[in-house]
């Protein structure tokens, strides 16, 4: 980004901040409050949710869905998602649950696109929000319906809002407190979002969740977001602040070129460059690995690996992008963003990160080559984390109010010595 893309990025958010306070059941910019993972289940195995919590990370995101959960007209099944929000509260942990997929009772699933079935999905959701009103879950009103394969036979814009509309109106009448989010595009595509912009959407949701993929780095999707943010003002309703959520983002360590270790660096510069963007809530794809296949790509988003270890602590085998979660939540827990300091290449980060008095600092480079970079601390001492948790030196000094560092493509995390500390 040049300085001057970072200057509007900043006044935006800035313009932001004057409006009307986000909704109550969003994360503060405190972290961890904001960092998530997306679960497939409802009933965890036992030392799932222990390891799950460990990590530090304070949301899960989960389908729920239509058809598992109306079997007959009218009738309503909850008590699986009673389960789930009862596991997830005993580990102080949040939920974003996707109102998502067709129902058979109604017409062919992958889609809601009659009149009839787009009363009986917001009636169902509906029935849904009043019975886990006061929980402060995220209410998403479907997955990606931006591509066909969650939107059958083809995309339509108009057909998903007139779904989004209703389910948000039967929402907000019987369970107003609720908060709604939409419409979890696959990628940020601007096209479909204003499609939702215009007919009217925001005046009912809470957030835009948008799914920023890609196999580039994360700090890409720094302009993807000022594109957006510069759309919602220009289609909110005024004195109305609503943020942009990263609902689901990761990096398949079976992508070509890519593997556990480049996941794990990937990770926590993918949830520091949301914080660096104001994005109050980045949910990263995925929780555990979906297979065993070295082959398929997507067996392997996970931040801990397939198999099960029943009877083991940890009941999962860490990947590096769970040490780097475990290790970013830890180094960064209480603190918020405050800045990001100007360095000479606009391919290094070095972000600010404050709490009272207290800063920390997450250092890094988007460039594939090692370099040496002065990076602004101010005077003292300092002891260098590196990504995974490891200590990668024990004492650097201060020299002129700046730390000398080499960095990598992974975060290296500057943490203060207290003055009065033995060497």
């Amino acid at each position: 980004m040049t300085r001057h893309a970072l200057l509007v990025a900043a006044l935006l958010v800035a313009a932001a901040s004057l409006a009307a306070p986000p909704h109550p059941s969003l994360p503060s910019a405190t972290v961890p409050n904001g960092l998530g993972v997306n679960i497939h289940f409802t009933d965890p195995r036992p030392g799932e949710m222990e390891m799950l919590a460990a990590s530090g990370v304070r949301w899960v995101r989960m389908d729920f869905t239509w058809s598992a959960t109306e079997r007959q007209r009218g009738q309503y099944d909850f008590s699986a998602y009673d389960r789930l929000l009862a596991a997830l509260e005993a580990h102080q942990l949040h939920a974003l649950l996707i109102l998502d997929y067709g129902n058979e009772l109604y017409e062919p699933a992958g889609a809601v696109a009659t009149e009839e079935g787009r009363a009986a999905f917001a009636k169902w959701a509906a029935a849904a929000a009043t019975r886990f009103q006061g929980r402060g879950v995220l209410w998403e009103i479907w997955n990606e319906p931006n591509i066909p394969n969650f939107w059958k036979p083809q995309p339509d814009v108009d057909k998903y809002t007139a779904l989004a509309l209703a389910t948000s109106r039967a929402i907000r009448d019987a369970a107003p407190g609720e908060a709604i989010i939409g419409p979890a595009t696959s990628g940020v595509d601007l096209k479909f979002l204003e499609g939702c912009f215009r007919a009217g959407l925001l005046d009912y949701w809470d957030a835009v969740s948008v799914h920023p993929y890609r196999q580039t780095p994360p700090e890409t999707a720094l302009a993807d977001y000022d594109n957006l943010r510069r759309l919602i003002t220009q289609y909110a309703p005024e004195d109305k602040h609503i943020p942009i959520l990263s609902g689901e983002w990761g990096y398949s360590s079976g992508w070509e070129n890519f593997d556990d270790a480049r996941q794990g660096r990937l990770l926590p510069r993918q949830w520091l460059v949301n914080f660096s963007a104001g994005i109050p809530l980045s949910i990263w794809y995925d929780w555990h690995d979906d297979g065993p296949d070295p082959h398929e790509p997507e067996h392997h988003f996970g931040t801990v690996a397939h198999e099960y270890r029943e009877g083991q602590s940890p009941v999962y085998e860490p990947k590096p992008a769970y040490l780097a979660a475990k290790t970013l939540t830890a180094t960064l827990g209480g603190f918020q963003f405050e800045k990001r300091l100007p360095l000479e290449n606009a391919d290094d980060f070095a972000l600010v990160f404050r709490r009272g008095e207290e800063v920390r600092f997450a250092v890094w480079t988007a460039s594939a080559e090692p370099h040496e970079v002065a990076v602004p601390t101010g005077e003292g001492r300092f002891t260098a984390i590196r990504h995974t948790g490891m200590q990668a030196r024990s004492i650097i000094p201060a020299q002129g109010g700046h730390v000398q560092l080499t960095i990598r493509d992974a975060p290296v995390y500057l943490v203060p010595i207290p003055a009065d500390a033995a060497d």
